[in-house]
């Protein structure tokens, strides 16, 4: 901070159409007007727990974000506006003494007030009633001691005033230092919540705790959902239009997810391979169908939604949940609502036996020129999917229902299934799962 008074010889530049003053009588100016500040300064020094009685008062009368902190502990308020007061002032009369601790002590006083959630405006609007409230004591107490040298004192106004803005820049330079403080532990802290809630380790005394920094219901219905992008797409990382709320860095899968109901809206967290969104659920049992059904996910993009689970304590399984319905999505991209996809996430669930079951049923097809071969796991899956119609399947793949049939009984002959037995039918269906999930 600059000396309070400062000399005013060095504020013309260049000739003046008007013959400046004597030299001798500007400087003689300035001395008497900072003899008049430092006389009525050191009588406010004499009276401060006066002048901090009065300037409490008048916040908590005039500034309601402090109203709250004075009943609550009106000494520590007391002290703190002593403790300014008394810096400030002595800054008048020793600017080079004082400053630093004025600066420290304004600085912390933007710290504390962050921490607090009082209103930055609020603070800055305390510093500029305390600045008001000194210059009025300073006038006053010129014009007690002699009228004549009001002229003089109003030589230092600026000084004063561009003092108390001074020290507004810096309470709020240190209060917007403190909220990103703030700001970052506490969503650091959220992150490590959100965290430990999908990977299932938080605690059970800690589950109150992590409701309430949410604004989650801890005995509430939800489901997560997975989103990673498709394993052989060529496009990298999507840059932007992810609908996020929450903590953590922008999602690299631009998904937009409809909220659930007004109010809860989705909250995201980054994994290593696939980002998690916990999905807050209040509708009906077909809820997480019409989500499924109304999430906006981009070609190229995977989406699984794992079925719903009963509180907070239960997001570890419903993310496992949601993994599981991730690996069931095809290759290339879509959307699967593991409820809807349960003989899929049995394959994918357990690769290995999934892996042999494909073996023993579809290894005879390999000894097939792969044309054929593909020829005939296509009229295969299309016929399940017709529900065993060799009619629909044959509208399916452009061909009369017998050539359907005919495949189908060729199938049987090289494999020794029979399609009609529901348990060979089972194994098929899941076979071809297998081998369409996991490429064996």
């Amino acid at each position: 901070m600059p000396q309070v008074v400062r000399s005013r010889n060095g504020a013309l530049h260049g000739p003046s159409p008007v013959p400046p003053l004597p030299h001798r009588f500007r400087s003689l100016a300035d001395r008497e007007a900072v003899e008049v500040l430092h006389r009525a300064a050191r009588v406010l020094v004499a009276s401060l727990p006066a002048l901090t009685d009065r300037l409490v008062e008048a916040l908590y009368a005039q500034e309601p974000a402090y109203r709250a902190a004075i009943d609550s502990d009106r000494a520590e308020v007391w002290q703190e506006v002593h403790h300014s007061l008394r810096h400030n002032v002595g800054s008048l009369i020793q600017p080079r003494e004082f400053r630093e601790s004025a600066h420290r002590t304004s600085r912390w006083i933007g710290e504390i007030r962050a921490e607090q959630g009082v209103p930055l405006d609020a603070v800055l609007h305390a510093f500029r009633m305390g600045g008001a409230m000194v210059w009025q004591d300073l006038v006053d107490e010129t014009a007690r001691r002699d009228p004549d040298d009001i002229r003089l004192l109003v030589h230092v106004a600026a000084d004063v005033w561009n003092f108390v803005d001074e020290h507004c820049g810096v309470v709020a330079d240190a209060y917007r230092q403190a909220e990103r403080r703030l700001s970052w532990r506490r969503e650091n802290r959220q992150r490590l919540m959100v965290a430990a809630l999908l990977d299932g380790t938080a605690r059970i005394a800690d589950l109150a705790e992590a409701a309430e920094m949410l604004g989650l219901p801890e005995q509430g219905r939800y489901a997560v959902l997975a989103v990673a992008e498709g394993r052989r797409s060529a496009a990298g990382p999507a840059a932007a239009g992810v609908a996020r709320h929450g903590p953590g860095p922008a999602a690299r899968t631009p998904v937009v997810v409809p909220a659930a109901h007004p109010g809860a809206a989705a909250l995201w967290h980054p994994g290593p391979d696939a980002e998690f969104a916990i999905l807050p659920l209040t509708g009906p049992p077909g809820e997480l169908s019409e989500l499924a059904a109304a999430l906006d996910v981009p070609a190229g993009t995977r989406a699984g939604i794992g079925s719903s689970v009963e509180g907070l304590a239960a997001l570890g399984d419903a993310r496992r949940l949601a993994e599981t319905a991730l690996r069931a999505c095809p290759a290339s991209g879509g959307t699967v609502l593991l409820d809807e996809h349960l003989p899929d996430a049995l394959v994918v669930s357990s690769p290995a036996l999934a892996g042999a079951l494909a073996d023993r049923v579809l290894g005879p097809l390999d000894r097939l020129d792969p044309a054929d071969r593909d020829v005939i796991v296509e009229t295969l899956t299309a016929w399940l999917d017709a529900d065993g119609s060799a009619q629909r399947a044959g509208a399916r793949l452009y061909c009369h229902r017998n050539t359907v049939l005919n495949r189908l009984r060729r199938f049987e002959q090289l494999t020794g299934r029979c399609l009609t037995r529901p348990r060979d039918a089972v194994e098929v269906s899941l076979a071809l799962a297998a081998r369409r999930l996991l490429g064996t």
